[in-house]
């Protein structure tokens, strides 16, 4: 007889009830143990462990009033992936910028999925899937975008994997290390390879630009990307833990986000300060193509972080990087320049978008380069978090609807 099998013993709950109670999983109980946040007593007859009930209680409380905190009626996902705090955000604890500069994209996105960081992973992507997203690729329009290309990409291999309905952890992670290189080798290359390297970055260079790069420009990439990976609940992660909680299969998830990335205020943003950059560097200053965005009543683009009251860190790290570059100066100078014009109508700092921007003007990209590698990037997130999902009580995300049309009986029309 197992602990979840048990009754419970005075004031104290076995792992079921205890689970019950929580609305979560039995095995999210232990998780809540080793994290803290809940404690445990072995049963004397040594059949399992049992729980407190008033301190199960009062965790459900803390739920409750973190779910009311957000006073706007915005739900609050418990997560363990990434906290913003102060202008800094931390990967479970972990600086998340230190974390990039120390470390390549694939190794970051494993040790987001498994807790174990291996050094020098690579990822991928094996031959059906990759021709199967190949081909749905090729038969788009000529007009299509990266985001349509992505998207094909990803239900093209989800229909060549017969076994995507496994939601095991294990199997979750085994389709991020393939999904990931798969989205990136499916689109089209524009350049040369460089220097026959398997790192993702590189080969993402290749189908971003012409252009031949030298490792700074590499770093820089891959830089980017690292930052990206996550960034705790945004709309297209928000969207990814709803088709989770539906036990949606990861490379439905993952077409789940790609559907939210797609617009100009959330993966598309990076466009528009590409553009403007891009303006800047052709008519010679800022300070003109500045004020005909206010004159229009438009937000300068790339300026502005609802979650960063002074500077975006991504943003910052990657303008780092972007300075070691020396073909990157003038982009890098302009969207400074855009930033000091701003600065005396506004408060606002550069954001990660307008980073973005300065990669892609500065190596040759196309201006929907940005959300290439921010779609790609942030799979890694969407990953970790439908393995988050996965472990919570099905169909979780689902809010009641507040009726406001006319009240029946109707005639019928």
């Amino acid at each position: 007889m197992t602990d979840q099998d048990q009754g419970a013993d005075g004031d104290r709950l076995t792992t079921r009830e205890t689970a019950e109670r929580l609305g979560v999983k039995p095995e999210t109980v232990y998780a809540y143990v080793s994290r803290g946040q809940l404690g445990s007593r072995r049963d004397p007859g040594g059949r399992g462990s049992t729980f407190d009930a008033g301190e199960v209680d009062a965790l459900v409380r803390r739920g409750r009033r973190q779910a009311a905190a957000a006073g706007d009626g915005t739900p609050v996902v418990r997560t363990g992936i990434t906290l913003i705090d102060k202008d800094r955000y931390y990967f479970r604890g972990v600086d998340a910028t230190e974390l990039a500069r120390r470390h390549h994209y694939e190794e970051i996105a494993d040790w987001l999925w498994t807790g174990t960081l291996e050094r020098g992973i690579r990822f991928t992507a094996p031959p059906e899937p990759l021709a199967a997203a190949r081909r749905a690729v090729e038969a788009l329009p000529a007009h299509s975008g990266s985001a349509d290309r992505l998207r094909v990409a990803a239900v093209a291999a989800a229909a060549a994997d017969p076994l995507r309905f496994d939601l095991s952890p294990s199997a979750v992670t085994g389709v991020g290390r393939m999904l990931i290189p798969t989205l990136v080798d499916a689109l089209p290359v524009i350049g040369t390879a460089h220097g026959g390297e398997d790192r993702l970055a590189v080969r993402l260079w290749s189908r971003l630009t012409a252009r031949q790069p030298d490792e700074p420009s590499l770093r820089a990439l891959d830089l980017a990307l690292s930052l990206l990976i996550d960034h705790d609940l945004a709309a297209s992660t928000l969207a990814v833990r709803v088709a989770a909680s539906a036990r949606a299969h990861p490379y439905a998830v993952v077409s789940a986000g790609l559907g939210a990335l797609d617009g100009p205020l959330h993966g598309a943003a990076s466009g528009l300060a590409h553009r403007m950059l891009a303006e800047v560097l052709e008519r010679g200053s800022a300070a003109p193509v500045v004020a005909d965005h206010l004159r229009a009543g438009r937000r300068v683009p790339g300026l502005g972080h609802r979650l960063y009251p002074a500077r975006d860190p991504r943003a910052e790290a990657l303008f780092g990087a972007l300075a070691e570059i020396p073909d990157a100066r003038p982009s890098l100078e302009a969207a400074r320049e855009v930033e000091a014009t701003a600065a005396g109508q506004t408060d606002l700092h550069a954001n990660v978008d307008l980073a973005l921007a300065a990669l892609s003007v500065s190596a040759g990209m196309a201006a929907e380069a940005g959300e290439t590698v921010f779609a790609v990037a942030r799979t890694a997130g969407w990953i970790a978090h439908a393995l988050e999902e996965y472990d919570e009580r099905p169909l979780r995300m689902r809010p009641s609807g507040r009726y406001n049309g006319p009240r029946p009986p109707r005639p019928v029309p």
